[in-house]
């Protein structure tokens, strides 16, 4: 008798620590568009290839909110850019002319042992800073040293986000030393006017993101960093280790996503949310089947 109530009394116990164990992948992103697709992309595609149950948190905030919410298992997923992590997260500089490789091997390992969160395969696109002129300006500037020549020439004004200033080792005051630009005025913008700050002619010079759609609809031209001055930022998606022992499929299929996802194809599903006012979950979905990843 007293073993059947010991067996009863473990299976209880088991069974409440079944219930209790978290069933859900809990998805979420940054505060804009690309980072609005992204979370519907994963998990659209982990829902097709298991049984796992996902949960969205749309737009939760900035790397400062998703890096503790991600520690502290609130969130279990999204997607990081390696440079972020590397300088704004884990604190490090790059090294001169360090390569994405290099530097995606230091934010993993960093990662892993700061915070228990695992870096899994590039998804294929980087979205990094370009210095974005308005085509209209008549400058001719391919590179960022093109463009520097030309402020020397000209009364260029050069406008950024207040925190594009205050950054430390990748901000303005770096890249001036970088480069010999001699901007005759400097202006701090909100990042949501900026780009239509550079259209009006407000300012001449932005630091624009690679995958923005705003670089297309506003006729913008963008120029290569030829001194590598900004660090890789390529699209990873990163998880907390714990959850990929709870889901052991997990892995292997968010990997499979690895390289599918080139640049033009994330600007121009940006561009069907900004421009056309699509929703991020039908863009993602839209580009999962045109894809072969998911049936219709």
């Amino acid at each position: 008798m007293k073993r059947l109530v010991g067996i009863i009394f473990a299976s209880v116990l088991l069974l409440l620590s079944a219930c209790s164990e978290k069933q859900e992948i809990v998805i979420s992103g940054k505060p804009w568009t690309e980072q609005f697709i992204l979370p519907y992309i994963l998990g659209k595609y982990i829902e097709d290839k298991t049984n796992y149950e996902v949960t969205y948190k749309e737009g939760l905030g900035e790397v400062a909110i998703l890096t503790p919410a991600i520690e502290k298992g609130e969130i279990d997923l999204y997607v990081e850019y390696t440079g972020t992590g590397l300088k704004d997260v884990l604190e490090e500089q790059t090294e001169p002319g360090e390569s994405a490789q290099r530097i995606y091997e230091r934010v993993k390992k960093g990662y892993e042992e700061k915070y228990d969160v695992t870096w899994l395969e590039p998804l294929g696109f980087e979205n990094g800073y370009t210095l974005a002129y308005w085509k209209e300006n008549g400058y001719e500037a391919a590179t960022y040293s093109e463009l520097a020549d030309i402020s020397k020439k000209e009364a260029m004004v050069f406008g950024a986000p207040h925190a594009f200033y205050e950054r430390v080792g990748e901000g303005f005051d770096d890249l001036i030393k970088a480069y010999p630009f001699e901007f005759s005025k400097t202006s701090s913008l909100d990042p949501n006017i900026m780009y239509d700050a550079v259209k009006n002619g407000d300012v001449d010079v932005i630091p624009a993101f690679t995958t923005d759609s705003r670089i297309q609809l506003f006729n913008l031209a963008t120029t290569e960093d030829d001194l590598q001055f900004f660090p890789k930022y390529d699209a990873v998606p990163i998880v907390r280790m714990e959850v990929l022992d709870q889901f052991p499929e997990l892995k292997d299929v968010i990997n499979a996503l690895a390289g599918k996802i080139s640049e033009e194809e994330m600007l121009q599903m940006n561009a069907r949310v900004d421009v056309d006012n699509e929703k991020p979950e039908d863009v993602a979905h839209d580009f999962l089947v045109d894809n072969g990843l998911i049936k219709e």
